[in-house]
This record gives C-alpha cells, sequence and structure tokens, in this order.
C-alpha cells in the first residue's frame, strides 16, 4: 500500500531519507482489553497472521478460577510515507513553536512475542504535518512557505516498566491526498545520544487516525483554516482501513469545553519483537 502525495519540493531534505518498510506482522488492541494484557493478563496471540483473524487467550488467578479474553488482531505494517527522517530528537514535547490545538498523547506497547506484556525502553517516535499540511524538512510540499528547521513536530521517547510513554503535539492538518494522520514508529535496543539515539531495530511502523468528526470542526478553526488545500476524508483515505483501534484510531478524550484546548489520545500498540 502506497500514499499518494503531491510532488516533493525541489532540494534536499536536512536529513537522510529512508524509504524502506518493514513487514514484520503486528498487534493493536485498543481501550480497556488491550490495557490490561498490556499490565499483567497473560494474553497469547495466536491468530492467523495472514488471515487478520482474531484469537483469545485465558488467564487466571492463583487460588480461584476465572478467565478474561484479550483480543489482538493481527495487522500488516503501513507503509512509512515520503516525509520520515532519521535521527529523530528523543524528547516529550515535540512542538516547538508551531501554532495549533494540544494533543497528549499516550501509548502503551505490549509484546506478542511475551504474552502481550508491557514493553519496555522501546522508543516510540511519532512526525507528522503542521497547521498548514507541512512537514519539517520537507516545507513547501503542501505550497505553503514557512522556516524549515528539519525538528519540528518530530520526535520520541522510551517506554516506561510498564510499556507507556507520554508525548505532546498538536494536532496535525492535512495535505493533499491524505485524511489527517500521524506517523508512528517503535524501535528497540537503541542507543541514546545527547539529545538523539543510534542503532536499534524497528519493530513497527504505523500511522494513527483521528475522530472525523472531531476533525472536521478543527480544520475549520484557526489556525487550520489557513490551509485551503483539499482534504481527503478518513473514509476514503488511501492507508486506514476502517479497523477502528487495531488500524490506529486514537481513542480521544477532550481537555476542555472547545476544540481549540485540545485532546489526550491513546492508543494501546501490540508489537511482536520476535
Amino acid at each position: 500500500m502506497t500514499e499518494n502525495i503531491p510532488a516533493q519540493p525541489q532540494g534536499e531534505a536536512k536529513h537522510k531519507l529512508s524509504r524502506t518498510v518493514n513487514r514484520r506482522k503486528v498487534i493493536a488492541a485498543g481501550g480497556a482489553v488491550a490495557a490490561a494484557a498490556g499490565l499483567g493478563l497473560a494474553a497469547t496471540a495466536s491468530a492467523d497472521q495472514e488471515s487478520g483473524t482474531t484469537a483469545t487467550a485465558t488467564g487466571s488467578t492463583s487460588g480461584s478460577t476465572s478467565s478474561t479474553t484479550a483480543v489482538c488482531t493481527l495487522n500488516a505494517e503501513v507503509t512509512e510515507g515520503p516525509y520520515f527522517l532519521e535521527g529523530a530528537l528523543v524528547r516529550e514535547d515535540i512542538r516547538e513553536d508551531k501554532e495549533g490545538f494540544e494533543v497528549q498523547y499516550t501509548f502503551t506497547v505490549v509484546d506478542q512475542a511475551n504474552d502481550c506484556a508491557p514493553l519496555a525502553d522501546a522508543l516510540v517516535e511519532i512526525w507528522h504535518c503542521d497547521a498548514l499540511g507541512e512537514y519539517s524538512g520537507f516545507v513547501g510540499g503542501n505550497g505553503h512557505e514557512e522556516e524549515d528547521n528539519g525538528t519540528f513536530l518530530r520526535g520520541g521517547q522510551l517506554t516506561d516498566e510498564n510499556g507507556e510513554v507520554s508525548l505532546i503535539s498538536i494536532w496535525p492538518g492535512h495535505y493533499v491526498s491524505r485524511a489527517v494522520h500521524v506517523h508512528m514508529r517503535v524501535h528497540t535496543d537503541v542507543t541514546l545520544t545527547d539529545d538523539s539515539y543510534t542503532g536499534g531495530e524497528i519493530i513497527h511502523t504505523g500511522q494513527l487516525f483521528f475522530d472525523p468528526d472531531i476533525n472536521t470542526e478543527i480544520q475549520a478553526t484557526s489556525p487550520y483554516s489557513a490551509n485551503t488545500t483539499q482534504e481527503t476524508a478518513l473514509a476514503d483515505d488511501s492507508i486506514y482501513d476502517d479497523g477502528g483501534a487495531s488500524s490506529g484510531l486514537l481513542t480521544l478524550t477532550a481537555l476542555g469545553d472547545s476544540v481549540s484546548d485540545g485532546y489526550a489520545a491513546t492508543l494501546t500498540v501490540g508489537v511482536n519483537s520476535a
């Protein structure tokens, strides 16, 4: 599956651009069921990776007989897209000076290879366009002129012992041919530098998506409304397959009474580190 994009601006990006797509299969589970699995319920995923079917597993507690069903949906990874840059900064807040409505992300990473246990010390990296649909390192690709430092709205953090990681950014804008989205990668065994990382293995490449009704309201509000390029609806996106949380659809909670107050966004992401 490829991402259709407008012609890229002339000139080289500020960092090396990699288009390698890791074809490893992953699991993704959203909401309370997946969170329970990530926090210690031994859930074994044995679904057929090619058919995308689901599997259930039973967990029990000492001294009693009880069962809980955890569902893991196995999906092929999606394209990293054309705007990936090596060497993202390791930081919690990736906004820099970009205007937009705050999004507070919380991801829980669980590992199929370890009975869906939380995966600690994994680098969760995200990147996305700004309110005008421009990516750092590629400014001009959506027809807008602005300063390009090659780092805005890019970055990542290591998961804690519970497999959790928090990142702060803004709600993305849109650009021609794609619905509003965020790119994600999960790395293991990275070596941290002063402000970035080297090495490691990429075990998941995915994309994140937003509630279309909320997004419609946000894209019609300043500063997003200054972007007059055509927007693609989520239902018409070439990457999102209407699979809900298993396809990267975020769970959103309003941080206030207005969309401008921002949102908390959560997702449990299952990976296979084997």
